[in-house]
């Protein structure tokens, strides 16, 4: 009897093991946590860690903290990191089709810009990940673009004549702002407060979500709404860890996608009621009435460029989204 219990007891112990494995999967982004990337990774975390029973977990590496977001996309496809939500201008280096979402002035309001997301143009584009070693899992948001910088207000092209502005590391944001009349200067997420901070460059360009959330009104003394790109975020996932998740499970991730997106989209549209207040309460002079027409006009030639490289049926298509 002594054996049987012995044997028995040894394989419980054997089988504990297997019962209680989970998989744990590393999310990454740039963002602080206090900002609308973080509300999307615990709303994530949140909802997969409950679907699966605590059998994924989801272990979330904020502002940075795993590189810049070309460095953690790259990580996506050595699959050192298995998750990743970042802007889609970066992912554009990485896979071309999406660039075109950073086409300006392309984009009439947020719903427009969230129906071509969600809706045929936005799936084609997504599923082009793929062919790049990056599973596209859904799009979250930034928001509408602002400008802000240190030299001047911003109402007309004139005003950007020869003022540097940082850019992501992306060919459509810097060949508009060449046309524009100003010098784009890429620099890395992660090194632009101290870049602004130390006058580097003069201004950049973002969403109202990041220029609160980033604390931007610290370094940047105008603002101008001129909402001349609305960015898309992604959130992506490594085909190695993909590959490993049952389909019972990339159904929890995608369900988890689905939160992420929505919480994100709540928390952009909260900044976007309440944010140009806060920079101002902060002493930033925001322009909020500036009139896109003259910068459409002064890009004329950019979107000749861009009609060549998108296709003009593709960008009318989008623009005809209600």
């Amino acid at each position: 009897m002594r054996a049987l219990h012995i044997a028995a007891a040894a394989l419980l112990a054997f089988a504990a093991p297997a019962a209680a494995q989970t998989t744990t999967l590393k999310y990454a982004f740039v963002n602080p946590m206090s900002s609308h990337f973080g509300t999307a990774a615990t709303a994530f975390k949140d909802s997969v860690e409950a679907e699966s029973g605590g059998r994924i977990k989801i272990d979330i590496f904020p502002a940075g903290a795993l590189g810049g977001e070309r460095e953690i996309v790259e990580s996506l496809q050595l699959g050192a990191v298995d998750m990743a939500m970042t802007g889609t201008s970066v992912v554009g280096n990485f896979v071309p089709d999406v660039l075109i979402y950073d086409v300006p002035f392309l984009f009439r309001d947020t719903k427009q810009a969230r129906d071509v997301l969600d809706g045929a143009i936005g799936k084609e584009i997504l599923a082009k990940f793929a062919d790049k070693d990056l599973v596209g899992l859904g799009y979250g948001e930034n928001g509408f673009k602002m400008l802000t910088n240190n030299k001047h207000p911003v109402a007309t092209p004139a005003d950007l004549n020869g003022m540097t502005v940082r850019v992501m590391e992306n060919e459509i944001h810097i060949a508009a702002f060449k046309e524009l009349g100003a010098r784009p200067t890429p620099i890395a997420w992660p090194e632009l407060f101290a870049a602004l901070q130390q006058g580097v460059v003069d201004g950049q360009d973002n969403p109202i979500s990041n220029v609160v959330s980033a604390k931007f009104f610290q370094v940047q003394k105008y603002g101008s709404l001129t909402r001349h790109v609305f960015a898309p975020t992604v959130i992506m996932m490594s085909p190695t860890a993909w590959a490993k998740l049952s389909d019972a499970d990339k159904a929890i991730v995608a369900k988890g996608v689905e939160k992420a997106v929505a919480a994100q989209r709540a928390a952009v549209d909260e900044y976007e009621r309440t944010g140009l207040a806060k920079l101002k309460e902060a002493g930033m002079q925001i322009d909020d009435t500036i009139d896109p027409k003259p910068f459409v006009e002064k890009l004329a030639p950019a979107y000749v460029a861009f009609a060549k490289r998108f296709g003009q049926e593709r960008l009318d298509a989008i623009r005809a989204v209600d």
